[in-house]
């Protein structure tokens, strides 16, 4: 197993758009996956950052990949600006910004959630700037076709909104993993304390608010979308999901012409925690499969 890399000693910074935007860095190019770089995305539950959803796998990546973890806007360290119209464009456009910051022409993109929502709408405007696309449990692209809305899990991400105490988020925590021991005291206190920092509230209000908005909700309907889709794509689940169940996968399987679905057992939403082995595995043949004609497709 890779050793562990301290946050600090990862973490940098640049300004795009206006506003402060916060990443990790680590690993070098190397031939796998056509020596693009990977970029990771978070998802939106409260207190997430790109540190707490895949600071435990940077080592793992960064040995195959120069890897980039993105604090996407108004999460983590990064600024809280308020969301112009629906929360995937928004998002993408500074990730955009930040792949321009640093000069690099073409990625590979990973995604959690939320964070899969904003892969998918950057892989559709800008197809040119992608090579592959891993989506875990993606929001926008999951369908539930059985489970009722809300699921579980957005019912607890509601219940913490409505009253934000440790008890709630642990409530919801809950609900991202089958292996119940992963729902540590320190997990929870630290979530709490980036889901209760200055503006971390409003900035997680904004970005809800962007997919009720009339003006914008249907922007983030993007299984509408997906026959657009014509990256080589992972679909990932955890057969056990509580937040965008393993149904929701169906629609966007059926309608990418290059997806791939792989479920994970006995795991949760959070497969790149529960299953960090396996999910490493995994994503990197994925990517290394990645070849050079694939930059005309």
């Amino acid at each position: 197993m890779a050793a562990a890399l301290s946050q600090e000693s990862v973490r940098k910074s640049a300004d795009v758009h206006g506003i402060k935007i916060n990443y990790y860095e680590a690993g070098s190019a190397t031939e796998l996956g056509g020596g693009l770089p990977l970029v990771m995305l978070h998802g939106g539950g409260p207190g997430a950052s790109s540190w707490s959803n895949f600071g435990p796998a940077l080592p793992g990546f960064a040995e195959k990949f120069r890897t980039i973890l993105i604090d996407q806007p108004g999460f983590g360290g990064s600024d809280k600006p308020e969301v112009e119209g629906n929360y995937y464009r928004h998002a993408a456009k500074y990730v955009i910004g930040l792949l321009d910051q640093l000069g690099i022409d073409r990625v590979h993109l990973l995604g959690n959630s939320l964070g899969g929502g904003t892969a998918m709408r950057l892989a559709l405007e800008h197809p040119d700037r992608v090579g592959r696309l891993i989506l875990m449990g993606p929001g926008g692209l999951s369908l539930n076709l059985f489970h009722a809305d809300p699921t579980e899990g957005v019912k607890r991400l509601m219940e913490f909104n409505m009253s934000p105490t440790k008890e709630s988020l642990k409530a919801f925590i809950s609900t991202m993993v089958v292996n119940q021991d992963l729902v540590t005291d320190e997990l929870v206190e630290a979530r709490f304390a980036d889901a209760t920092a200055p503006g971390a509230r409003e900035a997680m209000m904004s970005m809800g608010m962007s997919f009720y908005n009339p003006e914008s909700f249907e922007d983030g309907m993007l299984w509408r979308e997906a026959h657009r889709l014509r990256k080589h794509t992972l679909l990932t689940w955890g057969r056990e999901d509580r937040v965008n169940p393993l149904d929701g996968a169906m629609v966007a399987l059926k309608l990418i012409p290059k997806a791939q679905l792989h479920v994970f057992p006995n795991c949760g939403h959070w497969a790149q925690i529960e299953a960090a082995e396996e999910f490493l595995e995994v994503s990197a043949q994925f990517l290394s499969r990645h070849v050079e004609r694939e930059k005309k497709s």
